[in-house]
């Protein structure tokens, strides 16, 4: 019996390792990816306890653990680097592991996953701009003028979502949180870390973070508020040296050591999560049907939570609907309350005001240390998954 098909619209994170939980599940899969390259750029990415549950689920853990750092001691510092909160995370949440990784080397373990199991199942310079369904399945159309036929359609196009404004065509675009992000990754300055693995800085008006990211590389991160941010023609890099002035002499450094093509600006949008993602044959996954904040450390996490999760609701194709609904309302439930802690975080570590900055400094001294380690990680008592592994 020939396996049904489902299309995937990107190859993001959220769309190759869709892309595995499917064939796993018996699936023929299709990947369909705008850009010409599959490679993603730098940059970093923080994967907590639940992220690593997932890759092991997905049978790529161990490539993405090897190619980043396991965090050990972690601060929360004052501008001027003097420690609030220390922790040493891997005795804070016990058996869990959690890494910081670049982008590379989770969006390539990814890629060679794919690759292994589903030989030939993405096609690059392939851009989604449409779909229709009809009794026997649903049609995604290309950019360039092409139909393929599916048995069910995944996206997973992003915050943008082509699918994700054809299902829903009188929502709006996405909004602007009124934050900016400043990112970018430097090498041969790990020994400037000391003895910590990561260290975030809350000041006035800025949340900032440097982490180390594998053998030689340290990922740093600044929130900023847009209006500070301002309309500016300076560079990404320039705008970093402006802004670090109000960090300490490490952070400093090692904004400094980066390279200009290693930095990067992004305005941060946001969107009112849905009270259903799909309809009929097809559903959404990761940003674009959950975007949030990066405050959350959440963004790849839950899209690979997506992933195994709609792995787990379709793996009998009877029913399949009914099966995407329900995998749409599990998700939607956990992803929602994550969206919501984005924008709270946002809006407490990112500010001018004094009294959100006195609460948001008291909170950090009263909260015990390995309460708020197992918080940020999600380090779970309960698997997220448990309801739909038991249908």
């Amino acid at each position: 019996m020939t396996p049904p098909t489902a299309l995937i619209a990107g190859a993001g994170i959220g769309g190759l390792a869709a892309a595995l939980a499917l064939e796993r599940a018996g699936w023929n899969v299709r990947v369909f990816e705008r850009a010409a390259s599959p490679r993603e750029l730098g940059f970093a990415l923080n994967l907590a306890a639940n992220a690593m549950a997932a890759l092991d689920e997905l049978g790529i853990a161990e490539p993405v653990l090897n190619g980043g750092h396991r965090t050990g001691v972690a601060e929360i510092r004052r501008p001027d680097g003097r420690a609030l909160k220390r922790v040493y995370l891997p005795e804070a949440i016990g058996q869990a592991v959690a890494i910081v990784a670049t982008r590379p080397v989770l969006h390539g373990a990814l890629l060679a996953a794919v690759e292994h199991t589903c030989p030939g199942a993405l096609e690059l310079g392939a851009e989604a701009v449409d779909f229709e369904q009809d009794g026997s399945g649903v049609v995604l159309r290309l950019a360039d003028g092409r139909d393929v036929r599916g048995d069910m359609l995944v996206g997973a196009d992003g915050v943008g979502s082509a699918v994700r404004r054809r299902l829903h065509p009188h929502e709006g675009p996405p909004r602007s949180s009124g934050h900016h992000a400043l990112r970018g990754v430097a090498h041969g300055v790990v020994e400037l870390l000391g003895d910590v693995s990561a260290a975030t800085y809350l000041g006035d008006g800025i949340e900032a973070s440097i982490a180390r990211a594998g053998r030689d590389a340290v990922y740093w991160y600044m929130s900023l508020l847009t209006a500070d941010v301002g309309a500016t023609a300076e560079t990404p890099h320039e705008l970093a040296r402006r802004f670090v002035r109000r960090l300490d002499r490490t952070f400093t450094a090692i904004v400094e050591a980066t390279q200009r093509g290693d930095v990067r600006l992004d305005q941060l949008f946001d969107r009112e999560p849905l009270a259903q993602w799909g309809t009929g044959l097809v559903t959404l996954l990761g940003d674009a049907a959950h975007p949030m904040l990066p405050h959350t450390g959440q963004g790849a996490a839950q899209a690979l939570e997506d992933a195994v999760a709609l792995g787990l609701a379709v793996r009998q194709v009877e029913g399949l609907p009914a099966a995407l609904r329900r995998y749409e309302r599990i998700r939607s439930a956990r992803t929602r309350a994550l969206v919501v802690r984005g924008r709270r975080a946002a809006w407490i570590t990112t500010t001018h005001n004094p009294v959100l900055k006195a609460v948001r400094t008291g909170l950090i001294r009263l909260v015990p240390a390995r309460v708020m380690a197992r918080m940020f990680m999600l380090v779970e008592r309960t698997d997220p998954h448990r309801e739909l592994r038991a249908l």
